[in-house]
């Protein structure tokens, strides 16, 4: 990733801090009429070329070296900062045991280690298999997908109890994914969560 590309493509902007879609003031009309599950949302980019090229590169082909320059970029973006050093605890959105064997790396957790390697979390929150790629799905789609599809080992519980976490994920297109597993740490206990991502989707897909 060259210079221009971040001066041209990766400068921030006005978002709304519940979900992290483009907005202006406060909350955006969908939150205020449905707060998500999340304290804060936080992303670098918009999801859109150069970004999703990148992205396809670090998680479909192997790449897994893009991902200190990925991290670097989250760590610059604004309040991103300040919500890992507040949190307890780092969580990356976790991968069916089979979509791990399969792509043979988190992408999540390899944006976490680069993050804060001594607050990483991969064991806390796991997923249940599915066999469903996300990929083209459309929002009413990825709302059943994502449903139940989370749960937290019971011998993590005591201690997410009362914890801030944030929630890490590469992209963030609709919210289904994150929200659910938001969700699933609300009910485990966990006190005040945030999300982070590196692309956030500019609009929700219907």
């Amino acid at each position: 990733m060259c210079d221009a590309c971040v001066q041209q493509f990766g400068q921030p902007i006005a978002r709304c801090p519940t979900c992290a879609l483009p907005a202006f003031g406060s909350r955006c009309f969908p939150c205020h009429y449905e707060a998500p599950p999340l304290d804060q949302c936080l992303t670098a980019v918009t999801y859109g070329q150069p970004w999703s090229e990148c992205i396809s590169t670090f998680k479909f082909h192997g790449d897994v070296g893009l991902g200190r320059q990925l991290a670097q970029l989250m760590r610059n973006a604004p309040w991103v900062e300040l919500a890992l050093e507040s949190a307890d605890s780092v969580i990356a959105l976790p991968l069916s045991a089979s979509r791990l064997r399969e792509r043979g790396f988190n992408q999540a957790f390899e944006l976490v280690k680069h993050l804060v390697p001594h607050k990483a979390d991969g064991r806390s929150l796991l997923r249940l298999e599915h066999a469903i790629h996300q990929v083209g799905a459309t929002r009413a789609e990825r709302l059943t997908q994502a449903r139940n599809s989370f749960w937290v080992d019971p011998m993590r519980i005591p201690a997410l109890r009362g914890q801030r976490v944030v929630l890490l994920d590469d992209v963030m297109t609709t919210g289904a994914t994150l929200f659910e597993a938001a969700r699933t740490l609300r009910k485990a206990g966990v006190a005040h969560i945030t999300g982070l991502v590196f692309a956030r989707a500019q609009l929700a897909e219907s």
